[in-house]
């Protein structure tokens, strides 16, 4: 639609025209109902979100793995900065799987949804770092059990202090208590068991064109 004649340039779905209402023209929060007539205007207001353009459906999923990526970003940049420049994102889904007891590379590779070939080659890394250490099976000698050595339980106890301070920078950009609320809603639509190891392998799976 065109508010003068001859002039009928498009709007694209989605999208308002910059400079369309002058700013301070209109109350916020709410867009005037129907037409000027004679300097009088309709008394019916509209919401603002029923007149402009609702947020794409697909950048919710972006976004809530763009604030993962910060965070675990910034939690690096600290371990890094605190004695441990050699641990990536997916080595604390493997410290979490491989847990106080140990595992096997078998056990490993199930829990975190990979492969047992992925998951030896990962604990071969991750015991040249340090973080990890081979070792018999108490229960069966033919097999090693992979345990985690001081380093990594350091390691462990630095990220959960890491956290919470980012914790807390975020409760001071958005404010505490809206950080709670967004917390809550979040575990109303989520399942309620947050520690999905598997992550490492959904992903892969994904890459690969698997289900």
């Amino acid at each position: 639609m065109s508010t003068e004649a001859g002039s009928a340039e498009a709007v694209p779905a989605g999208a308002v025209p910059a400079g369309a209402v002058p700013a301070g023209a209109v109350p916020a929060g709410a867009v005037p109902a129907g037409a000027v007539s004679g300097g009088a205007v309709s008394a019916e207001v509209v919401p603002a979100e029923a007149v402009l353009a609702e947020t794409p459906g697909f950048e919710l999923p972006l976004r809530l793995l763009l604030g993962f990526r910060v965070l675990i970003d910034e939690l690096h940049a600290e371990l890094a900065r605190q004695g441990h420049p050699g641990l990536r994102p997916m080595h604390g889904f493997v410290f979490q799987a491989i847990g106080l007891h140990g595992t096997t590379a078998a056990g490993l590779g199930r829990r975190l949804g990979i492969s047992k070939q992925a998951a030896g080659k990962t604990i071969d890394a991750l015991e040249q770092l340090g973080y990890v250490e081979r070792g018999p099976d108490p229960a069966d000698a033919r097999r090693k059990v992979v345990r985690l050595t001081g380093r990594a339980v350091d390691a462990l106890e630095r990220s959960a202090r890491i956290f919470d301070d980012l914790r807390a920078s975020w409760a001071e950009v958005i404010g505490a208590e809206r950080l709670r609320a967004i917390e809550a809603d979040l575990r109303k639509v989520t399942p309620p068991d947050a520690f999905r190891l598997d992550a490492p392998g959904w992903f892969a799976r994904s890459l690969a064109g698997g289900s």
